[in-house]
């Protein structure tokens, strides 16, 4: 284990030699889930604070409609149109339960989860409803693609109803069963519908493309699909969590705290003055 004297020496070695990865501190060093959810506190306040992130949120359902809008005019298929959303942090805005998170000693579980889909409470992504909405009114359908478990469907349901969304019933409102990959539930409705969009906050929204393992690949993956965002597809901003998360830790996400503190900054690029 190492002091609090011993890591301030390792932090000002590696801050002047321009790099910042430091050896994983043992699980009783003091530093706990408390401490790590700390860190949620600028992305949560941006989302629910600042008017830029409102902004980006009518941006992408502005582009959203010009976009369907596009497709639709030169749409000649035989089949409906439909759009695929993402539920959370892309139709509607989880940050209460992030907030909930900062001051307590734990992190996120299936459990607490579980208690704030059944309340309802998430509130509309601004521009959210109305864009959907004029899906629905041009005759075309709207799909929610989410991992949501199937234990949160009827809180779901009543949630995404009670904020006046379209086309929220069982055929429409795809909750995760058996696997996190979207890509089953995207490719069944693309049977019977022509799909003009797809909209998310995570890559994985969009195509099997993106379910990569490292950082690396999904930068990759991205820079072969650029073409495709703002056109096919689009994203929402969500600075709090992600699949990405999990690439920075490698996949360990039963690390410890303090073990997430120093594998986030160790990603970071740090500038260093010359003198």
């Amino acid at each position: 284990m190492f002091s609090i004297a011993v890591r301030t020496v390792l932090v000002s070695a590696v801050l002047l030699s321009g790099s910042f990865s430091l050896p994983a501190l043992a699980d009783d060093s003091g530093y706990g889930a408390k401490d790590l959810n700390e860190q949620l506190v600028m992305s949560t306040l941006w989302m629910q604070a600042s008017a830029e992130y409102k902004a980006l949120s009518y941006q992408a359902f502005n582009l959203a409609k010009m976009q369907f809008d596009r497709y639709s005019r030169s749409h000649t298929g035989s089949k409906k149109i439909a759009v695929v959303v993402d539920a959370d942090e892309t139709a509607i805005d989880n940050s209460a339960y992030q907030a909930w998170l900062i001051g307590k000693d734990f992190g996120y579980s299936s459990k607490t989860w579980a208690k704030w889909m059944d309340a309802a409470q998430a509130k509309a992504m601004p521009g959210a409803t109305d864009f959907l909405n004029y899906v629905a009114s041009k005759g075309a359908e709207v799909f929610y693609v989410t991992n949501r478990k199937i234990v949160g469907l009827e809180g779901t349901r009543k949630n995404l109803k009670a904020l006046g969304f379209p086309n929220v019933d069982d055929k429409h409102l795809m909750l995760r069963t058996d696997s996190s990959n979207k890509e089953p539930r995207r490719e069944a409705i693309a049977k019977d519908y022509d799909i003009a969009l797809f909209m998310g906050d995570n890559l994985n929204d969009f195509s099997n493309d993106f379910r990569t393992k490292s950082l690396a690949d999904s930068d990759a993956a991205v820079e072969k699909n650029k073409a495709l965002f703002g056109t096919t597809f689009i994203m929402l901003p969500n600075p709090a969590y992600g699949d990405w998360e999990g690439k920075v830790y490698e996949g360990n996400w039963g690390a410890s705290p303090a073990e997430k503190d120093q594998m986030r900054k160790s990603k970071f690029r740090i500038w260093q003055p010359a003198n």
